[in-house]
């Protein structure tokens, strides 16, 4: 009986300490669709569907577990690496089974609908990033760095992005304000409202938004809504060069502000687009353009 007791007792215990340690590798965190993404333990195979969060799980220590991801995702040069699955639109979906994630972090304005619709209907957690003002980008990197078990890493790198941020901000914000119109695309015509992150950039820039009110996050305009809006600025980002190609339908209209002052300039667009850790970067540049085109004026 004794012994019986002994065994019974001991495995109790046993099962009580296997208990605690899987609830204690147990991890949860909300996204931007306010889900809690619940996982059993920290993800393991993780299937990146944007450059920009391909980029966040390396800074955070993460990215050794990215086992499939998009076009494009080509930074740090390690990322170059990992398995293709197509595009943003265009994920292969049996290549998705076959890599067995189980987590996916996707860009909710970024990635197609109907893909997500897809890919959610194969039952693994989907973890959304919708970050639309610079505030939001270390959230993300914190929420990931608890999916991921590298909470610590996220939270430096989290802090690392709100400093500089912030330096930007105190330096820039408070000058005089320039009219800028930033164009995605050339045609056709594409331009971003006040929901989209490079708008808030913008703001931190002293800059600001001349079709922020629009209702769409990049609505389609034309040259003469560009034209009455009149900014001072005219900024796209690419391949940066001396005679951009872009900005060649802007110099048949020589009174326009932006023309007559010169202020017709392209950034670096993997910098200043992708909403990852090198955005505080992107924003630097910006800020300086626009700083250097307020002492011309």
């Amino acid at each position: 009986m004794r012994s019986y007791g002994y065994k019974f007792a001991l495995f109790a215990y046993l099962s009580m300490v296997i208990t605690t340690i899987a609830h204690a590798q147990a991890v949860s965190s909300r996204d931007d669709r306010g889900q809690l993404i619940r996982l059993n333990a920290p993800a393991q195979r993780i299937i990146s569907l944007s450059p920009h969060l391909t980029e966040n799980l390396f800074a955070i220590g993460a990215g050794a577990l990215i086992v499939g991801t998009v076009d494009f995702s080509d930074y740090p040069e390690a990322a170059k690496k990992i398995t293709p699955l197509g595009g943003y639109d265009s994920v292969d979906l049996e290549q998705v089974r076959a890599l067995k994630p189980d987590l996916i972090v996707a860009w909710e304005t970024g990635n197609s609908p109907a893909q997500l619709a897809k890919l959610a209907a194969l039952g693994i957690p989907m973890f959304y990033d919708n970050a639309q003002t610079l505030t939001q980008v270390p959230t993300v990197l914190t929420r990931l760095g608890v999916l991921t078990g590298h909470a610590q890493a996220a939270e430096q790198a989290a802090t690392k992005f709100r400093s500089r941020i912030q330096q930007l901000e105190q330096q820039y914000s408070q000058q005089r304000p320039l009219r800028l119109f930033y164009q995605v695309w050339d045609r056709p015509l594409m331009t971003i409202n006040k929901q989209q992150i490079i708008s808030d950039a913008m703001r931190i820039c002293g800059a600001r938004n001349v079709f922020a009110n629009l209702a769409l996050l990049v609505p389609t305009i034309d040259e003469e809504a560009v034209l009455a809006a009149n900014p001072d600025m005219i900024i796209s980002t690419g391949e940066q060069g001396a005679n951009p190609q872009w900005a060649q339908r802007w110099y048949k209209w020589p009174r326009l502000t932006a023309v007559k002052r010169q202020q017709i300039i392209t950034l670096p667009a993997d910098l200043l687009i992708r909403m990852g850790t090198r955005l505080p970067d992107g924003v630097e540049k910006l800020c300086l353009a626009v700083a250097k085109a307020r002492q011309q004026q």
